[in-house]
């Protein structure tokens, strides 16, 4: 296996077991063994503990980043805002859906995460934000009276979240088509 191959599966092993146990069920004994290999071949990737989840926790935010990329909101004048708005949901919560243990560590980070990852949650968030503010805010003016941009950004995006986790922890109960039929409802009578 190639050395880029081999870390990409420690990676995987490593997310597994996030997934199954938290950060405090990952060692390096734990990454070796259920990989099939020898600690020294995870020290040899990752220097120590530390660097091995440093480096998954860089890569799931990498990933989770360019998956919300994909989903950005565009200017609300440059369409129907509901249709805009509905659109990007749709699209953020097939991410969530393809790529769940990604989401999980960026919307349930585990008990035991490394300050890495609230950190790089943080600043995700704020970005996400900062966008978002600018999308919603000449888009709803025309409406009538601009709402607060700001604060619409932030309700918008918490109820956006709030649909993830509930796909993520329920889908039987929460499917996504029940998920997306609720988010129209809301955001036509929320523009209404």
């Amino acid at each position: 296996m190639t050395a880029p191959k081999r870390r990409e599966q420690l990676l995987d092993v490593t997310s597994e077991i996030v997934a199954e146990q938290g950060f405090r069920g990952v060692s390096i004994q734990s990454v070796a063994r259920r990989a099939g290999i020898s600690r020294p071949i995870v020290y040899e990737h990752f220097g120590d503990l530390p660097g091995l989840l440093e480096a998954l926790v860089e890569r799931e935010m990498a990933q989770a980043l360019a998956q919300v990329s994909q989903t950005e909101l565009a200017d609300l004048t440059e369409g129907e805002p509901v249709e805009l708005m509905f659109d990007s949901l749709r699209r953020y919560l097939d991410a969530v859906e393809r790529h769940p243990r990604t989401w999980r560590l960026v919307l349930m980070a585990p008990e035991g995460a490394p300050e890495l990852l609230r950190k790089g949650i943080g600043q995700g968030r704020a970005a996400v934000l900062n966008r978002l503010t600018r999308a919603v805010g000449p888009g709803l003016a025309r409406a009538g009276e601009a709402p607060d941009p700001e604060l619409t950004a932030r309700m918008l995006s918490a109820s956006a979240d709030e649909y993830a986790r509930l796909l993520l922890t329920d889908p039987a109960r929460f499917s996504r088509e029940r998920l997306l039929e609720h988010a129209r409802w809301y955001l036509e009578h929320l523009s209404s």
